[in-house]
């Protein structure tokens, strides 16, 4: 793959968005839409989803072209209510052009009749640049319509993206039916990661061969990847999938010495940072070893920072940030949240660990999303990571700050 042709690629991003002069003297204007084609060019590319769920994009946009008959929905989803992710936003406010050509070469592909511009309420410089985006375009070649979308960490969940759309909570749903099937306006509705837009655009022009130059393992192209925690310069990067940890990490430095690394985001997984540094950065490997890229974010934890603290503020969050329709939001989540709180203060008890392994096994498959599932993921790799920690907390001693003492 060229370089120079990488998402991140134009002008210094400081400046802000760029212009719709620049972007096109970069890359040229896209050419003329054949559905048939651009469809077979995702798929033949490899291309897959970056929102969190590494689904193949062309099989995604083909499920929907079928049952499309001139009326699919496009909502281009920048909800990100991942709190270690910063890529989304970052792609909308510098390189704005790049996410509407791949908005308008999936509505091209699926034969859509509007495009919802579905983005965060707390992202205004992204909101910004896609307004101004769309206001350069013009007319363009289909309607855009930006809706903001509501703080949470689900909002970005697809049938929770279509329920907001449509009524106002950003709840979800069961399914199916599944959005590609009934999804905005009970139509069939392609919701897509910006990230994934992005990339088919330079698909749309550069084809899929081009795309495939990229990639080091199983998955081609390259990826963006929030970096964050014990790195000295902490922002979105992107690399090559199939890079390892441990060289995205030295594009930043570390700060200090690490301890563990958090791969995938909150509904990750803590991998100790001696074997985090080998890992490669490609989903489908990951997935292979029972990881998850998720939506690209690699954390690292501190040494010197307790685990199981850092275990338990995470499950508080997920506690808080579920819909609370189901069993194991309602109550699962906020016993495994309250259990491990317990152990980080130092109030554990005997059985307390016992007691989250057990939720771990069941939580997940249980929810109307994967919300309980990416919580329990994170819980049970926090078990097996820091299994000596969350011994001694039990005994209500911490190894991390105040080795062989009692916490409390």
């Amino acid at each position: 793959m060229n370089t120079a042709l990488r998402l991140l690629d134009g002008p210094d991003g400081e400046a802000g968005a760029e212009s719709l002069t620049s972007h096109q003297l970069r890359l040229g204007t896209l050419p003329p839409p054949e559905p048939a084609w651009l469809i077979d060019a995702v798929e033949r590319s490899g291309l897959l989803g970056r929102g969190g769920a590494a689904f193949p994009a062309g099989r995604k946009w083909r499920s929907v072209a079928e049952r499309s008959a001139g009326r699919a929905v496009v909502v281009v989803n920048g909800a990100e209510g991942e709190p270690l992710s910063g890529k989304d936003r970052t792609l909308m406010a510098i390189r704005p052009h790049l996410v509407l050509d791949g908005a308008e070469v999936a509505a091209a592909a699926v034969r859509a009749r509007e495009v919802l511009l579905y983005v965060g309420t707390e992202y205004p410089a992204a909101r910004s640049a896609l307004m101004r985006a769309t206001a350069e375009r013009g007319a363009g070649r289909v309607p855009m319509t930006l809706v903001e979308a509501p703080t949470g960490y689900v909002s970005g969940e697809e049938s929770a993206a279509v329920q907001y759309i449509d009524r106002g909570l950003a709840l979800p749903t069961t399914t199916p039916p599944r959005p590609f099937e009934r999804g905005v306006g009970g139509r069939p509705t392609l919701i897509q990661n910006v990230e994934t837009l992005a990339a088919s655009a330079l698909i749309a022009r550069f084809g899929p061969g081009w795309y495939r130059g990229a990639g080091r393992d199983l998955s081609p192209g390259t990826a963006l990847v929030s970096l964050s925690g014990a790195v000295a310069r902490p922002g979105v990067i992107e690399v090559e999938l199939g890079s390892t940890v441990g060289e995205a990490v030295s594009t930043a430095g570390l700060s200090e010495a690490p301890g563990a690394v958090l791969v995938g985001g909150y509904a990750g997984a803590w991998v100790p940072a001696d074997a985090a540094w080998d890992l490669s950065l490609d989903p489908v490997r990951l997935r292979r070893e029972g990881l998850a890229m998720g939506c690209g974010v690699i954390s690292v934890l501190p040494a010197s920072t307790c685990p199981v603290q850092a275990t338990a503020e995470i499950l508080s969050f997920m506690a808080g940030a579920s819909a609370g329709q189901c069993g194991p939001c309602r109550f699962g989540l906020g016993a495994a949240a309250e259990t491990a709180s317990r152990l980080a203060r130092g109030a554990g008890v005997a059985g307390d660990v016992d007691r989250l392994r057990r939720w771990c096994g069941q939580l997940p498959g249980r929810g109307a999303c994967g919300h309980p599932d990416g919580a329990a993921r994170l819980l049970g790799s926090a078990l097996s990571a820091f299994a000596e920690e969350f011994r001694l907390h039990e005994e209500r001693r911490c190894g991390s700050t105040r080795r062989s003492e009692r916490v409390a």
